[in-house]
C-alpha cells in the first residue's frame, strides 16, 4: 500500500469536542491520506471502542489506518499497520509478527536510528521533532530542517516529518527531502478540523506541483 503524505494523528486528549472516528472523517474529508489512532491513555476497552469506530470510518473512505504504539488493537481492529516508537514493541520482532504487508511506521530522531529502523524492516519514517512540539510530556532535542535532511539521505524508505509542522513549514519540510507530514493539534485543535486539513492538503500539492 502506498505511504500517504500527508498523515493526521487523532487525538482525545488534547480536544474533547469529536471522537477519534469523528475526527477521522473530518481529516479525510479535509485531504488526509493516512489516519493514525492515537490514546496515551485510558482504559484498554475505551481505546479498542474508539479504535473499531476509527478502522470503520476509514475502512468506509478507502483510508488507510494505523494504529500507535498497540499491535493488539492492530490485529483486533484489522487496522493496515502500525506507527512504533522508539520504546516501543522492536520494528524486526513487528515486522515478524505483522508479515510482510502490514505498515509499519517507526520513529527516528536521527539519521541512525532511521537506518536501523529500515535494515529491521520499517515501511516509513516517522522523523522529529523537526520543529518545537508540545504534544509530547518529554520531546527528543528538536532537529531541524537539517537533521530532517540528513535522514532522508540516509534512507531509501519515505520519511514522513513530524512535530511543530504548520502549514507554512511544508514546503521547506518537503524541500528538505521528505514525502510527507504528520500533524495532530494542528489539525485537531482548530475550530474546524476538516478546514484545516484542507489548508495542509493545499500546501502539499503546491510543492508537489511546482
Amino acid at each position: 500500500m502506498p505511504i500517504g503524505r500527508l498523515h493526521v494523528l487523532t487525538d482525545y486528549h488534547f480536544q474533547q469536542r469529536f471522537s477519534h472516528a469523528e475526527l477521522a472523517r473530518l481529516v479525510i474529508d479535509g485531504g488526509a491520506d493516512v489516519v493514525q489512532f492515537r490514546q496515551k491513555h485510558g482504559m484498554m476497552q475505551h481505546k479498542l471502542r474508539q479504535a473499531h469506530a476509527t478502522a470503520a470510518v476509514c475502512q468506509e473512505k478507502g483510508i488507510p489506518l494505523l494504529i500507535d504504539d498497540h499491535i493488539d488493537v492492530y490485529f483486533a481492529t484489522g487496522a493496515d499497520g502500525v506507527h512504533l516508537g522508539q520504546t516501543d514493541f522492536p520494528i524486526a520482532e513487528a515486522r515478524r509478527v505483522l508479515g510482510p504487508d502490514a505498515i509499519i511506521g517507526a520513529t527516528a530522531t536521527n539519521a541512525k536510528q532511521a537506518v536501523r529502523a529500515a535494515d529491521e524492516g520499517a515501511t516509513y519514517i516517522g522523523f522529529g521533532p523537526v520543529f518545537t512540539t508540545r504534544s509530547k510530556k518529554d520531546p527528543a532535542k528538536v532537529k531541524g530542517l537539517q537533521g530532517l535532511a540528513e535522514a532522508c539521505q540516509a534512507v531509501d524508505l519515505p520519511v514522513i516529518a513530524i512535530a511543530g509542522i504548520t502549514p507554512a513549514r511544508v514546503a521547506p519540510v518537503m524541500e528538505a527531502g521528505a514525502h510527507g507530514v504528520a500533524v495532530m493539534t494542528g489539525i485537531t485543535t482548530k475550530a474546524n478540523p476538516q478546514e484545516a486539513t484542507r489548508h495542509y492538503r493545499r500546501e502539499l500539492d503546491a510543492v508537489l506541483a511546482a
